[in-house]
């Protein structure tokens, strides 16, 4: 595991003076944002790295690319890496031997180093702004990412440098982009349960069901934060296009979750509106086992029925074409 030391420390204590700056300057919300949320962040989202998070990574990234691809690529990127979960998880499913992560947040790549070491992954890592990604051309076999696009600035430009740091025939592979139309209810439903269980939360025979107000003020100016760092929706046909427009070619877009969006998002606002204690192990299984269900029903039976751009989660792969006279 290896970071340079000349790389920004985290900084997991904005002032208030910082997030009001973050308001005008969408990279630094970045920063401020993710690295707030970095030591808590598996949690918040009950990431791990054990056979359940393995085999979600390993199915958005067979979906996107298909069951025949050759593996294990050499050497694999991620951008945006939070805490490392997409990249992680990949390679114990045997996609990559080796890795790099690199996030606009230190505290993201300080804790995806970490999780790395604990699992014993040849990762290194750097912080790095997705638009001038600080590798040499040629470099790595395969570029992932997971939640990332909808924050940079610049897609098109983020994914001409994917295209240039990649070895001609490499490939790239993001994964977990909201829709448009997907984001639009997800966010309403979101908001709905948010006000119904902090409403009523406040009844007396429920307020062992209420976190403590500091914690639901936090919750509350990070959800403001957020909304800052989350900068795009996709619609696939136009994800297509604009990865085509970065010279990409074998470009195809892919787009999951509806039934199971529509009940995996008033199910997390709900969690982080109630204490972890009262989150058993059998309920998060339970959880766990509704949302399976339901991505069965979305893969066989909504997709038949639904226009792709109505499903919340959007993936997009493409290639870097090969070298002249190969």
């Amino acid at each position: 595991m290896t970071v340079r030391p000349d790389d920004p420390a985290p900084h997991p204590h904005a002032t208030a003076a910082e997030v009001e700056a973050a308001f005008e300057d969408t990279k630094l919300a970045q920063v401020l944002y993710h690295d707030w949320e970095a030591e808590t962040y598996d949690d918040k989202w009950s990431i791990s790295y054990d056979e359940r998070c393995i085999d979600y990574a390993r199915g958005r990234f067979d979906a996107a690319v298909g069951t025949d691809a050759e593996l294990p690529y050499e050497r694999a990127l991620e951008l945006g890496c939070g805490t490392g979960f997409f990249l992680l998880n990949l390679m114990q499913s045997g996609i990559a031997k080796s890795g790099s992560v690199t996030d606009l947040s230190p505290g993201m790549v300080k804790v995806a180093l970490r999780n790395a070491e604990h699992l014993g992954l040849d990762v290194d890592g750097r912080v790095a702004d997705a638009e001038t990604i600080p590798y040499d051309d040629d470099t790595f076999d395969l570029v992932v990412g997971h939640a990332v696009l909808h924050h940079i600035p610049d897609v098109e430009q983020s994914l001409r440098e994917c295209l240039r740091v990649l070895k001609p025939g490499g490939r790239f592979v993001f994964a977990g982009e909201p829709t448009t139309l997907g984001n639009l209810y997800a966010r309403n439903l979101g908001n709905i349960t948010w006000k119904a269980t902090t409403a009523v939360t406040k009844l007396p025979f429920l307020r062992n069901w209420r976190r403590p107000q500091e914690e639901l003020d936090e919750s509350s100016r990070a959800a403001a934060l957020e909304a800052v760092v989350d900068l795009h929706t996709f619609d696939p046909t136009q994800l297509e296009e604009m990865a085509r427009s970065a010279g990409a070619v074998d470009v195809a877009a892919h787009t999951e979750e509806f039934a199971a969006a529509l009940w995996g998002w008033p199910v997390r606002t709900f969690e982080a509106a109630v204490p972890d204690e009262k989150l058993t192990f059998g309920y998060r299984m339970a959880m766990y086992r509704a949302w399976l269900g339901l991505s069965w029903v979305d893969e066989n039976v909504m997709r038949r029925v639904v226009p792709r751009q109505f499903f919340y989660n959007a993936m997009i792969t493409g290639v870097k074409p090969a070298a002249a006279g190969k």
